[in-house]
């Protein structure tokens, strides 16, 4: 992580400021306030989830899992368990879009004991779940499972990754900020958000 300072020009950057609301009515920039403001950045890490794990734990994930399989020559069972962590946000905010993705192999013939509804790909062998949100106000507040039994011809299976998927908007997991130091200009509208990239779960 690593911080750039910036320093303001007093008068053109008004100036050019309300020229873009002018020539924008509805266009969405933020009024500069005080004499300097500092941008803060994070370095991308090759692996953002491991990183996190690692550094301080299962609590810095917003999203707990945990994936089971029971693999037979004719079946696999799939068992997966989601909690939501509000202890990983500055801010507690909703996931939304949530899908969680898994290909299964070992010849699928039959889908069956789904729960929640699944959309199965037998092109593609995989199965996605999907949940439009999952937050403290959700059922059992945000501690769900998802449940599959496959029927297969050239089993047995072999576990592979379940890949998941999400955005939120209104807070963020670094907990960095931006502020500005003086006074005579304000924010009008700042949005913290984060996206899961490569968030990834094994048995």
């Amino acid at each position: 992580m690593y911080c750039e300072d910036y320093w303001r020009n007093g008068v053109v950057l008004p100036c050019r400021h309300h020229q873009t609301l002018c020539q924008q009515p509805i266009a969405s920039c933020p009024d500069f306030s005080g004499d300097k403001f500092q941008q803060v950045r994070t370095r991308p890490a090759k692996s953002p989830t491991s990183l996190l794990v690692s550094a301080q734990g299962i609590q810095s994930t917003p999203l707990n899992l945990a994936v089971n399989w029971r693999c037979e020559p004719a079946s696999t069972d799939l068992r997966i368990d989601y909690k939501y962590n509000t202890d990983a946000m500055t801010t507690a905010v909703a996931l939304n879009n949530v899908q969680f993705l898994v290909p299964i192999d070992g010849g699928v013939t039959k889908l069956q004991a789904v729960l929640p509804p699944a959309v199965w790909n037998a092109e593609q062998q995989r199965i996605l779940w999907k949940i439009p949100d999952i937050s403290l106000k959700s059922e059992n507040g945000g501690v769900g499972s998802l449940l599959a039994r496959f029927q297969l011809s050239e089993g047995p299976s072999k576990p592979s990754p379940l890949v998941v998927q999400f955005t939120s908007e209104g807070s963020t997991l670094s907990g960095c900020d931006i502020e500005l130091v003086g006074a005579g200009y304000r924010f009008s509208l700042i949005k913290k958000r984060f996206a899961a990239g490569k968030y990834l779960a094994d048995n």
